[in-house]
């Protein structure tokens, strides 16, 4: 070996070196600004998922100032190869890929006997409009399926930041439409029996397309017979709930990302973000307005115990500038649990799943209350040692938390009875 290729073989040891040290700090750096409380369920477990979400996000965040990739694009692979197992299809369950009006979709069939037509649930993934796929959301669609014999359909809707609001939604529509429409004929459901659910994001989804779907009844097509929201974000009015405050720095979702997710599906622009987190994007009126429904007095009172809670916005801090780049995220397609009462009125009953240690927490419970007070049929199911993104978890390895066993079990009990 030659001196120059001796020195080239040193330069690039040094450069690699240089660049796990550099992701490395920047790891610890952002890991020591979480904060795992003690009540959460397998605490070591999750610090070592949040290293690693951090150490991608940092990997792909290099990348991208670099111009070599996208920050979005490498996550999203990275997570699809290496955080994504599809196991062969197991006994008693047919699974195909479709499209339904050039939507894609992946089915999930119980081929075990049935009795007469069978029930169906249209399921959305989370991730925040931006992230998830098909292949994130099959181990849960794949156990209710059978657990439930249930037939289930996962939605592939268009991502951000490719794709802006309302495309996400009007996939969903599509996809939910199409089934009812040959529900019968084509898979032996009763279209009279089919629910539409999702997690996170997908739970979004879910709530926004029951109020769409109900503003839309024209007798030609029946509507869904329950939506099943997991830990569904609800509304980008008030980022201060006591949720967001005590479960600011709980991983795998900050606060902060919260309103980053929001802007992504909405328009991109993540400029305001801080403004969002502060409360500076709504007007007085409009706050004295939505106080009705999203008033921490409205919390059962074991939602207010931990931690000091703060009033973190006033009127004097709005900027319009601000409200007129998000207002079409406080449309109730975007926030549901803004809607009217006459909207919510003609939607469906409603499982809701929340976890204590979720800055989501409080939408679901909120919207929970609006819901009861509107007179509908809702079943709560509350994690309290669980985290956001619990779902994820489940059957995944070394990655199985218990508690996410036990939230998709409830959501199975709770498709039975559709």
């Amino acid at each position: 070996m030659d001196i120059s290729t001796a020195i080239l073989i040193i330069g690039f040891a040094a450069v690699i070196a240089a660049f796990f040290l550099l992701v490395i700090g920047l790891m610890y750096s952002e890991m020591m600004n979480s904060d795992i409380p003690q009540g959460v369920a397998n605490r070591g477990k999750l610090h070592v998922v949040h290293g690693l979400f951090v150490g991608i996000s940092i990997v792909g965040r290099i990348l991208d100032r670099l111009g070599l990739c996208h920050q979005v694009m490498f996550t999203r692979w990275f997570r699809r190869r290496f955080l994504v197992r599809i196991r062969p299809v197991p006994p008693g369950l047919r699974v195909k890929d479709l499209t339904f009006s050039e939507v894609p979709v992946r089915v999930y069939e119980p081929t075990t006997g049935s009795l007469g037509l069978r029930r169906g649930l249209v399921y959305f993934h989370g991730g925040g409009w931006v992230l998830g796929c098909l292949d994130t959301a099959d181990d849960v669609c794949r156990h209710i399926a059978k657990e439930a014999e249930t037939t289930v359909i996962s939605v592939g809707y268009r991502l951000a930041p490719e794709h802006r609001y309302p495309t996400q939604l009007d996939d969903c529509d599509t996809a939910t439409c199409h089934f009812l429409s040959v529900a019968e004929a084509e898979f032996g459901v009763d279209p009279g029996r089919v629910a539409v659910g999702g997690d996170s994001a997908g739970g979004n989804l879910a709530a926004a397309l029951c109020q769409r779907l109900a503003k839309r009844k024209d007798g030609h097509l029946l509507s869904p017979c329950a939506q099943v929201l997991i830990y569904p974000a609800l509304q980008m009015a008030d980022f201060n709930l006591p949720s967001y405050q005590q479960n600011h720095a709980v991983p795998i979702l900050f606060r902060g990302r919260v309103a980053f997710y929001f802007l992504q599906y909405l328009n991109g622009d993540t400029s305001v973000c801080q403004d969002l987190l502060e409360g500076n994007h709504i007007p007085a009126e409009m706050r004295l307005a939505f106080k009705e429904w999203l008033s921490p007095e409205h919390l059962p009172p074991e939602c207010k115990v931990r931690g000091e809670l703060q009033q973190v916005h006033s009127a004097l801090d709005y900027k319009g500038e601000v409200y007129h780049i998000i207002k079409d995220g406080l449309d109730p397609e975007v926030s549901p649990l803004l809607a009217e009462d006459a909207v919510i009125r003609l939607t469906p009953p409603a499982f809701i799943l929340t976890c204590e240690y979720d800055v989501l927490r409080d939408d679901g419970i909120l919207y929970r209350k609006r819901l009861l007070d509107l007179g509908l049929d809702v079943t709560w199911h509350h994690v309290p040692d669980g985290f956001h993104g619990l779902v994820d978890f489940f059957k995944k390895g070394w990655l199985t938390f218990p508690s996410a066993t036990q939230a998709v079990n409830s959501i199975v009990s709770y498709v039975k009875t559709l």
